[in-house]
């Protein structure tokens, strides 16, 4: 099957290679030049692909090409730009899936649509996203809009925190101080298990589905924090405990009894 990654970075590029290891025909994109022949060494055919709020940098439409399926695995970026428009560049990008041979999108969305609390709510698949910080609106209105098409099918994946190879939110927590949330739950998710999520998907021919991906342990931030930087040998952190912490417990119910996948990382 031919498939298009909009997004070859931490995720993608490993995605791409297990793709290609299972047969398919994948080309990727990058938004750097300099990254192209290191995708071409992997058997990906590579695209320089950006989007703007007013067009599209690159060859979009031979991006899109022979495929069937399309990931979309690119962040809103509000980081970078704070005055983003993230769900116009998707709308941008729709209007070229639909003129497009795309009959199925996998849009890689991730648990910060639900809103953390005080009282620690759990969210299923089933609960409508309720989070009001931009970025969470910003995700949350690409996610409508790619389902709002009778183009193609879109599947919905909302990935928890990302760790894995070079990340880890304990690498950039270790050493400080005054942290919140240490009675908040931890919502993580290995890149092993990521990829392994959207192959299942692929296998199964899942589409029109909002699957949570979430490793099911849900210690508290303090233990799990302090555990990890440990066992990697890094200075301990400290957290606020005069207040009250704020979170959210998020279940994936759907991965279990739609595609009938197992994780395979406890952390």
């Amino acid at each position: 099957m031919n498939i298009s990654i909009l997004g070859c970075g931490w995720l993608g590029l490993p995605l791409a290679k297990k793709l290609l290891e299972d047969g398919h025909i994948v080309n990727g994109s990058t938004t750097s030049r300099e990254k192209m022949s290191s995708l071409s060494s992997e058997g990906i055919s590579p695209f320089v692909i950006q989007l703007f709020e007013e067009g599209v940098q690159g060859d979009i439409s031979s991006f899109l090409g022979n495929s069937k399926v399309l990931i979309i695995d690119i962040p809103p970026g509000l980081r970078k730009d704070p005055e983003a428009n993230f769900v116009a560049k998707i709308g941008l990008l729709k209007s070229f899936i639909e003129k497009s041979g795309i009959e199925k999108v996998l849009f890689v969305s991730a648990t910060s649509v639900y809103q953390d609390m005080v009282d620690f709510p759990v969210y299923t698949e089933e609960i409508t996203a309720n989070g009001n910080a931009e970025n969470a609106k910003q995700l949350i209105g690409a996610e409508e809009l790619l389902k709002d098409s009778e183009k193609y099918k879109t599947t919905i994946l909302r990935f928890g925190g990302l760790i894995g190879p070079g990340r880890h939110p304990v690498n950039y927590l270790s050493g400080k101080s005054d942290l919140k949330d240490p009675e908040g739950p931890i919502n993580l998710i290995p890149l092993e298990d990521c990829i392994g999520i959207i192959s299942s998907i692929l296998e199964k021919d899942v589409w029109g589905e909002t699957f949570n991906a979430v490793v099911p342990n849900h210690t508290t931030r303090k233990n799990y924090y302090t555990r990890i930087a440990k066992e990697k040998g890094l200075a301990s952190m400290t957290f606020v405990e005069d207040s009250p912490s704020k979170g959210k417990i998020i279940e994936s119910v759907k991965i279990d009894e739609i595609l009938g996948y197992k994780f395979k990382n406890t952390i």
